[in-house]
């Protein structure tokens, strides 16, 4: 995985209008597959639904990270999506304003599990989340998440 690849400013929605996670994990899967990184839109919601079912991804602080391994994802990837009124991903504090959603290759190395350590680190920082909830430019976000995460 190539630290430029790995999330660019198509995978960024500042604006991202969903009632809920399913919603907003397909508005942002929907980017990835206009990436060319998902190949089976359908394929690849199942498989983080059902990595949701294990266990939450919501995370104190206003964030979510749906995150899963799949047999649909071309290379690692990590879109990102900024919500005005939140959204419900299960943390015990309320809802997610910022929603990153990681994608890893089925039967791919750990890279993904280390974008996932590396982002978890960052976001108890509130200079890196309240960066993220100001930005304005969708190119600027992609290329601060890469310097932060990778």
């Amino acid at each position: 995985m190539t630290t430029s690849d790995l999330i660019t400013a198509d995978l960024v929605d500042l604006e991202l209008a969903a009632a809920d996670k399913n919603a907003a994990v397909r508005a942002l899967a929907g980017r990835l597959v206009s990436a060319g990184r998902v190949t089976d839109l359908e394929l690849f919601l199942k498989d983080v639904a059902a990595r949701e079912e294990q266990m939450a991804t919501g995370l104190e602080g206003g964030i979510g990270i749906p995150h899963c391994r799949s047999a649909a994802v071309t290379a690692p990837t990590l879109a990102f999506g900024r919500s005005a009124e939140g959204i419900d991903f299960g943390a015990p504090d309320g809802p997610a304003k910022l929603i990153f959603l990681i994608a890893a290759p089925d039967g791919a190395d750990s890279a993904h599990l280390k974008v996932l350590a590396a982002l978890a680190r960052r976001l108890v920082r509130a200079e890196f989340k309240q960066t993220l909830l100001d930005a304005s430019d969708p190119a600027a976000v992609a290329t601060y998440i890469r310097e932060e995460v990778c």
